[in-house]
């Protein structure tokens, strides 16, 4: 070993980084004799204040052959990098944020068109969104040994818009009103309960199936569906278009059906017309100016009196009255009004009728078929084949008998509701033509000439005309 003039810091270049997490170390100004031990390195390293990570085995390396570190520093010590948390976000039960409109690809492989937009639908009292909290930072440590923090993640916080409501944590939101999740400036989060299209619904727009009422400043074209929990409101004109609310529908420049598609109201249907419709309500159709050649049913009432108030065409049926300026015209087109009866009765009526019918032709069959076999066997030439046949027919025989009891009974207590026509009426302004056929309850009346102001009732056993108002 040599001898050394000068002490070891004078042959050491010990050079730590502006963060502190590592420390270098690079020999100078030293010969070919120099030496240093493992010991005199450790007491540099600490006279500096260098204590965390060291790394031993490069010190040795370093002893072993100085040489090779006068022109490469030695990285002799290593300190822990701090972590920084993670920020807390806010995760939404629904992508309110996409605003991509694709249309849904079926199972079969075939697309949607109509099916591009994924409205998010919420109930009262559901999860919209809940609160993921920050994550701390985790600390580091420098090689002099102190503790370097690590930053904490930022919390988020929610940004509540209108109907909707927070827990007490914090940590969740939930909607207060049954509508539709949706951000609005500043990224507050509402629920709001209508849903409203400002324009037509066409292939820009495709099916609409909405928890509260939706509101199309357009129109509805054939093909499409709106489906509705709350009301429906239309400011253009309904094609051959499916509409379903679960309230009333109102349709302002009127339905124009071609026979395609239907309109359903829990509650009233109102339309300025309504022209090769089918139209359901459960309670009111309210129609300011013709029904034309249209399959209209309302549980209360049928309403078209306004200054046309034209009914021509079609089947009208309500369950207590119908009300119109006029009926038919003077080229005597059929057309039916019914009242008198829930309108879902009456077409039970109908098919219950139909059933006993195919019953009764299916019966006679089975005794035709029957009486030849009986005549084979006083014969003695029924087969075993024959014989179970018979045996079959037999006991098709009992079973078509009970249906037509059961079928019997059901069409008998419809006919009894039929008899309740207490309420039903059939009010014509102005003038009725021939053509029209009156139905109130089990009773019918078709009209041969032209009768002005009349009112239908029934009266004694048969309709009745008296003076209309």
């Amino acid at each position: 070993m040599s001898t050394r003039t000068y002490p070891i810091e004078h042959y050491v270049s010990l050079v730590l980084s502006d963060d502190k997490l590592k420390a270098f170390v690079q020999f100078i100004d030293i010969d070919e004799k120099f030496s240093v031990t493992l010991e005199e390195l450790e007491q540099l390293l600490e006279s500096r204040q260098i204590v965390h990570g060291i790394q031993t085995h490069v010190l040795s390396y370093m002893v072993s052959d100085p040489q090779q570190y006068v022109f490469n520093q030695a990285l002799v010590a290593s300190g822990e990098v701090p972590q920084d948390g993670k920020d807390g976000y806010i995760q939404f039960q629904y992508d309110l944020d996409n605003k991509d409109r694709k249309p849904v690809e079926l199972i079969d492989g075939t697309v949607d068109f109509k099916e591009i937009i994924d409205l998010r639908n919420v109930k009262r009292g559901q999860l919209i969104a809940e609160r993921i909290p920050a994550l701390p930072g985790q600390n580091g440590r420098a090689v002099t040994g102190e503790e370097l923090a690590g930053k904490h993640g930022r919390e988020a916080r929610f940004k509540l818009g209108k109907n909707v409501v927070i827990d007490p944590e914090q940590i969740r939101v939930y909607a207060a009103i049954d509508g539709m999740v949706t951000k609005t400036d500043r990224d507050k989060v509402n629920v709001f309960p209508v849903y409203e299209v400002n324009g037509d619904v066409d292939y820009s727009i495709g099916n609409i199936d909405f928890v509260g009422t939706v509101v199309i400043r357009g129109n509805v074209l054939t093909g499409f569906r709106v489906k509705a929990a709350g009301d429906i409101r239309v400011i253009g004109g309904v094609e051959g278009a499916e509409l379903e609310a679960e309230g009333s529908i109102e349709i302002t420049a009127g339905v124009l059906g071609h026979n395609k598609g239907y309109i359903r109201a829990g509650s009233s249907v109102k339309s300025s017309f309504i022209q090769e419709g089918n139209v359901y309500a459960g309670e009111d159709v309210v129609v300011t100016q013709s029904i034309m050649h249209s399959q209209v049913r309302a549980k209360r009432s049928v309403l078209c009196n306004g200054a046309k108030g034209l009914i021509v065409g079609g089947l009208i049926q309500a369950g207590e009255s119908v009300v119109a300026r006029t009926v038919g015209n003077t080229m005597s087109t059929a057309t039916a009004i019914e009242v008198g009866v829930v309108p879902e009765l009456r077409n039970e009526l109908q098919q219950l009728r139909s059933q006993l019918k195919l019953n009764m032709e299916n019966a006679d069959k089975t005794e035709k078929a029957l009486i030849l076999l009986d005549q084979m066997a006083a014969a003695g030439s029924l087969g075993p084949d024959k014989m179970a046949m018979r045996v079959k027919l037999a006991h098709t025989k009992r079973q078509t008998a009970d249906e037509q009891n059961v079928l019997r009974d059901k069409i008998l207590g419809i006919e009894k509701t039929l008899e309740d026509t207490e309420k039903a009426r059939v009010d014509v302004i102005s003038t009725i033509y021939g053509g029209a056929k009156i139905v109130i309850g089990r009773y019918t009346k078709f009209v041969k000439d032209p009768c002005q102001r009349v009112t239908f009732r029934y009266l004694d056993g048969d309709i009745g005309m008296v003076a209309g108002r």
